[in-house]
């Protein structure tokens, strides 16, 4: 049994398969209809409008409908494609069981426990028949395949047959219909519609299924009495043939199946059974651990079958349907019906060559699973899974292809399985040793080998070698030199495709193709969502395969795409130009033509031959979305450009390919202020001003060529530009342009004319325009305002720029792979002249009209403001004086000819980006500036969400991994990234990881300094110091496993420190509460601190506990400190002081929640004991205890986790990664 497809749910009670489409209904107990889609194992749709359990479901054959019956006693037709139900059908007054459309008649049988069936009219929408007899509940019904028969089965122990011919008869339409209403009452008992034809009785218990064979006059039963009866039937009666026993529970569902003649069961005792139909036996039996079984479902066209059970159902198949094949030369071999047959590719002739197996084995899945052949000899080795796996070994005559009538004895042997592994020797594999045995032709043992791995498959891997399977990976063995060649993890592969010359080898497991090299190298993995069934390799190289429904192909590097869909599956035997040849699952020779163009080119590209490449453009027909979108991704938007017309897409990939002047040209057709905007951008980075001043005029940006003008020094245009402004009447944009320009008067008659006197005195003032000045303070009167005393004026001029206009020095590189000549191919040549002129992509600025250039609109707005001015002024006080090169009159270039026009060298990825893409450190990711990755690795690692602290710290990281240089006026900074280990011998291509400012000596240092602060008592100090060695922990990195392991230690070692100061300074704080100041004196001692600082603790804790008059745990605290050995001569003085003076009267004053016997830790927050055996929650990164209330709040000792949050741990160096 092949389970194909398994599904969840509430108890199946009725199935349906789909006849053309993958899908099938299932019919719940909880009322709802599910549609899957078995191939893909999707859910597709549900349907809950039954009240209550459903418990029959069916397909129509041709239209998009369904019918349900449930025990709402209601059907319910249903239309897939607009998700509704269509109508109800009333009429049953009990559960309905099964419900069946007809295969030719708009027919509906439904069975109900209303101990009658009914025959439906689904399009007049009414019961056209009611068939009464049966007098228990009725169990099922259904329509005979091809002839006027219902089948019904019921719980009074009998089997009815039906004959509807009458029915048939009758017309049909819905008129007719209205018209039978009155004598349908008299047909209700005792109806002449349909008569019964046979009872057949012999089942001792109720009947639960009862259904017609597809072709031949028999009907199969299962009953409660656990028996399922085999019955034929002639013209005139029906008699039982036998009885199928075996099942141990009720028999709920039995059918025959529809390609092999066999009858399936399913039963109550938790299993299904196969039976043999001609010898009537039992073959196969497959069981359910918890599930007892209840319907049963068989496709009509294909080898399917479906199950529904108490928790789901399963859609399966008995045997595999996949032919047994092995290709030689021009040649193909395969096994089918019993016969091993001969295939020629060129002739296409398909012959048999001899008879194999004996006919008649009884039992499922016995046919050839594989085959070998030996080309020189002759020789064909089958093997198959009969007696747990076998193998069979023929030679075949020279004369015998064409007769298969030489029957001749195989020499047979058991093994897992077997192949030739050099002319005149084959191995066989000893799965429960994990040895090969090599045999000779007369099947002799020459030489045993063990492998390398438990095997539990071998495949030829050349001569001499196997290739060796596991559960999860594979291994090539060569058996001469007891050698393993190259091994790989694999998921668990079916099938091994070798290429023509042997180098590369696919595996292929059931979702999974792994292309490797013959040492298995990994070269790529493809993942499919269906399954892979079948490849070849074909001339070039690449891996064409197949899934259930579809043709793909897999290119070298792991490109894959689809080549063509494909109605049924089918499996590839060899692959030769653009014909596939394959079996289907008949056994049938079949050759396929594909268009091979997409993958060739593709391939073109990958193996950079760019000649070919060239010509596919010129020649073929290769277009859409997915090829331009796949050019663009692997880099070539150039070679896109040359696939498309659209002015839009070609605007982008001349941006993307850094080509100006296609971008020009098509901005220029677009004329849309966007696409300017856009061009401006890419032409500044590009540092083509020119290209950048025309973008902007055509959107009439004034404010970005002030600044575009102002940078470049072109001081004319800047006043061309202020004339502008003052046309327009645009005030702000004047006072601007006169400010860049430094012009003062300018700016004085702008805010005289604007109104604002007081700044126009003001500016003429400082300025020493005193004659301006006085003029205005007439005009202003009192209202002069004052300048400030004491003050000295600046004058405000702008810098004069160090590079005047031009361009910036572009690379003159040579003009790339793609020729020209390629445009005029591609886009269709208008004259000749103008496909000259875009014969050449990447040159100057062929590529429009410089004339259009002019800016019309403005132009006329100035003529009109200055007529009485310079009427002859070409420049229109626009002056777009480019000085652009003539127009080239570009020779056609040979093809092989190079030219060196300038093509944009690509632009590179920021080393921050590489750093952020490459690293799963957070200091890493914050020296990149990638904060929010770094914050969410810090949450997820250690439950940080306080962030507040870090905050200086990620700045110090990013600033500290970046150095910057000036570079031009006109240029921006330049950013450098400075590299961790770097050396003069680095690669300059690879990127070593960022420069940290912290590393792990600074926190020993700091430690060290937190030490001395605490034996100094500046504990406020030491806090601080500690607190921040806690805080930087998580942004440090270290290279080995060992000072992983330091770094955690020191995390402990803080902790403690950090906890036991807080718990002194809160004491410190308490001068009033005598009892909670001994209390948090006492768990002092219990941080883990270094001896001297515990010593201190000890003296603090007994002198406030003596001065309390607690004797007994000053005793204590007095008995730990001498146990130290104090080296302070005072400390031992005074504890044995306060030993002797305990001993005199050992009592405690007051109690204390402190029990020293009793081990416990000290809750962070609440500083209280949570003594051993009660429940407490901790910080995932200091590891600092809390009560469990505490649980969500953020640790008071580290300032940073949530106390009880998930976190995988601390990840401080690349080798925890690795």
């Amino acid at each position: 049994m092949l389970t194909k497809f398994e599904t969840k749910s509430n108890r199946v009670k009725g199935l349906s398969f789909h006849p053309k489409r993958p899908w099938i209904l299932a019919s719940l107990h909880s009322g709802v209809i599910q549609l899957w889609d078995y191939r893909m194992g999707t859910l597709i749709d549900r349907f809950d409008e039954h009240e209550g359990p459903v418990r029959g479901v069916h397909f129509h054959n041709s239209q998009p409908l369904f019918v349900s019956g449930g025990d709402d006693y209601k059907i319910k037709v249903w239309n897939y494609k607009t998700h509704r139900c269509l109508f109800t059908l009333l009429g049953h007054l009990d559960y309905i069981r099964t419900v069946q459309f007809h295969h030719e008649n708009p027919w509906i049988v439904s069975a109900s426990d209303d101990q009658t069936i009914r025959i439906w009219n689904w399009q007049s929408r009414t019961c056209i028949s009611v068939l009464t007899g049966h007098n228990h509940y009725v169990m099922c019904a259904s329509f005979h395949p091809k002839e006027d028969l219902v089948v019904s089965a019921s719980l009074d122990q009998t089997v009815r047959v039906w004959d509807i011919g009458a029915l048939k008869k009758k017309s049909a339409s819905p008129a007719d219909d209205l018209m039978r209403f009155s004598q349908m009452n008299s047909d209700l008992f005792g109806g002449v519609d349909a008569i019964v034809k046979y009872v057949l009785e012999g089942h001792d218990r109720g009947v639960n299924w009862a259904s017609f064979h597809p072709t031949l006059p028999l009907i199969v039963s299962g009953a409660d009495d656990r028996q399922v009866k085999l019955w034929r039937m002639n013209e005139t009666k029906a008699w039982e043939v036998d009885t199928l026993r075996g099942h141990m529970n009720n028999v709920s569902s039995v059918m025959f199946h529809a390609k092999q003649d066999i009858i399936v069961s399913n039963s109550e005792d938790k299993s299904i059974r196969v039976w043999d139909a001609t010898k009537r036996t039992g073959i196969q039996t497959f069981r359910r651990e918890h599930d007892r079984f209840w319907i049963l479902a068989v496709h009509p066209e294909i080898n399917l079958l479906a199950a529904g059970h108490d928790n789901g159902m399963i859609v399966f198949k008995l045997e595999r349907e996949r032919p047994a094949f092995a290709l030689s030369g021009d040649s193909l071999f395969y096994a089918k019906d019993r016969f091993l047959r001969y295939y020629e590719y060129s002739t296409q002739k398909d012959s048999q060559v001899i008879p194999i197996r004996r006919p008649g084995t009884p039992s499922l899945n016995q046919s050839p699973r594989t085959l070998s052949y030996s080309p020189t000899e002759n020789a064909v080795l089958i093997c198959s899974d009969l007696d747990g796996g076998s193998y069979e070994l023929y030679i075949i005559p020279k004369d015998s292809v064409g007769r298969s009538d030489v029957v001749q004895d195989a020499k047979r042997g058991t093994g897992g399985s077997a192949v030739f592994i050099a002319r005149n020797r084959f191995a066989v594999l000893e799965k429960s040793t994990s040895q090969v045995l090599v045999k000779n032709l007369k099947n002799e043992v020459v030489k045993k080998s063990s492998l390398p791995i438990p095997t539990d498959a071998i495949f030829y891997a050349g001569t001499g070698n196997l290739l060796c399977r596991s559960e999860d990976k594979v291994v090539i063995f060569d058996l001469q030199q007891r050698l393993v060649l190259g091994e790989l993890q694999t998921p668990f592969v079916r099938y091994v495709v070798w290429s023509n010359d042997m180098e590369s080898v696919a595996l292929l497991s059931k979702h999974t193709i792994i292309i490797a090299s013959k040492k298995l190298v990994l070269q790529c993995t493809l993942h499919e969502t269906i399954r892979v069934k079948s490849g070849a390799w074909d001339d070039n190289g690449v891996f064409i395969y197949t899934t259930l429904n579809h043709i793909k192909y897999c290119l070298p590097n792991g490109d894959s795409g689809i080549i063509r869909t494909l109605d049924v599956p089918i499996y590839i035997t060899k692959v030769s130009g653009n014909t596939i040849f394959c079996l289907d699952r008949d056994g049938k020779n079949r050759a396929i033509t594909i268009n091979a163009t997409e993958y060739i080119f593709k391939l073109a590209l990958l193996r950079k031959k760019y000649d070919h490449v060239m010509s596919m453009i010129k020649n073929s027909q290769l277009c859409g979305q997915a090829m331009i979108a796949y050019l663009q991704q692997k880099g070539f938007p150039e070679v896109a450009l040359h696939f498309v017309e659209d002015e839009r897409i070609r605007f982008n990939l001349a941006l993307e390919s850094g080509n100006i002047s296609v971008a020009v040209a098509s901005a220029t057709e677009i004329n849309e202020k966007d696409h300017w905007y856009r061009l401006g951008v890419e032409a500044l980075r590009q540092g083509n001003s020119r290209i950048v001043e025309f973008a902007y005029q055509q959107t009439k940006n004034f404010e970005r060529l002030s600044f575009l003008y102002l940078i470049t020094g072109n001081l004319d245009k800047l006043s061309k530009l202020m004339k502008i402004a003052e046309v327009k009447n645009n005030v702000m944009g004047q006072f601007h342009n006169a400010l860049y320009l430094g012009d003062v008067k300018e700016r004085v008659k702008i805010l005289e004319n604007a109104g604002h006197l007081p700044l126009a005195y003001i500016t003429a003032s400082v300025h020493g325009l005193t004659d301006i000045a006085e003029r205005l303070a007439i005009e202003l009167g009192d209202n002069v305002p004052s300048l400030p005393e004491g003050k000295t004026p600046s004058l405000l001029m702008p810098p004069s720029p160090i590079m005047c206009g031009g361009d910036w020095p572009l690379l003159r590189v040579m003009k790339g792979i793609f020729e020209g000549g390629l445009e005029s191919a591609n886009r269709g040549a208008v004259d000749e002249e103008e496909e000259d002129v875009e014969g050449d992509w990447g040159e100057g600025l062929d590529k429009f009209d410089v004339d259009g250039m002019e800016n019309t609109d403005i132009e006329a707005i100035l003529d009109g403001a200055e007529a009485g001015e310079e009427e002859d002024d070409e420049e229109g006080g626009w002056g777009l004086d480019l000085d652009l090169p003539p127009e080239l009159d570009t020779p056609k270039a040979s093809a092989n000819a190079r030219s060196s026009t300038f093509v944009t060298p690509p632009q590179g990825m920021p080393v921050s980006q590489i750093w952020s893409q490459k690293s799963s450190l957070a200091a890493e990711q914050a020296a990149a500036g990638s904060f929010d990755t770094a914050m969410r690795l810090l949450h997820r690692q250690l439950g940080i969400k306080n962030f507040a602290p870090l905050k200086s710290m990620f700045l110090d990281l990013f600033s500290g991994s970046h150095s910057y240089l000036r570079a031009f006026s006109s240029s921006p900074v330049v950013p450098l990234a400075i590299e961790r280990g770097w050396s003069e011998s680095s690669s300059p291509n690879v990127r070593g990881p960022p420069a940290l400012v912290f590393d792990f000596s600074q926190l020993e240092a700091k430690l060290k300094s937190g030490y001395k602060a605490t034996t100094a008592g500046k504990l406020s100090e030491a806090l601080r110091v500690f607190l921040s060695i806690l805080q930087t922990i998580p942004l440090v990195v270290v290279e080995s496993r060992r000072e992983v392991d330091e770094v955690k230690e020191l995390v402990i070692i803080v902790k403690e420190y950090v906890l036991g100061l807080q718990l002194e300074l809160k004491r410190r704080e308490m001068k009033d509460d005598p009892v909670r100041q001994q209390e948090l004196a006492a768990y002092f001692t219990h941080c883990k601190l270094q001896t001297p600082h515990l010593r201190l603790a000890y003296f603090s804790a007994m002198t406030v506990c003596y001065k309390s008059k607690n004797m007994a745990t000053a005793a204590h605290f007095a008995r730990s400190l001498l146990d130290t050995n104090p080296t302070i001569e005072s400390q031992a003085r005074t504890a044995r002081q306060v030993m002797q003076a305990a001993e005199r009267n050992m009592t405690d004053a007051t109690t204390l929640n402190y029990d020293f016997r009793n081990p416990f830790v000290i809750c962070g927050s609440t500083y209280v004991p949570i003594y051993k055996g009660q429940k407490d929650v901790a910080c995932p990164y200091c590891t600092a205890r809390f009560v469990p209330s505490q649980e969500g709040n953020i640790c008071s000792v580290c300032d940073l986790a949530v106390i009880g949050a998930d976190a995988s741990g601390l990840l401080c160096s690349a080798s925890q990664v690795r």
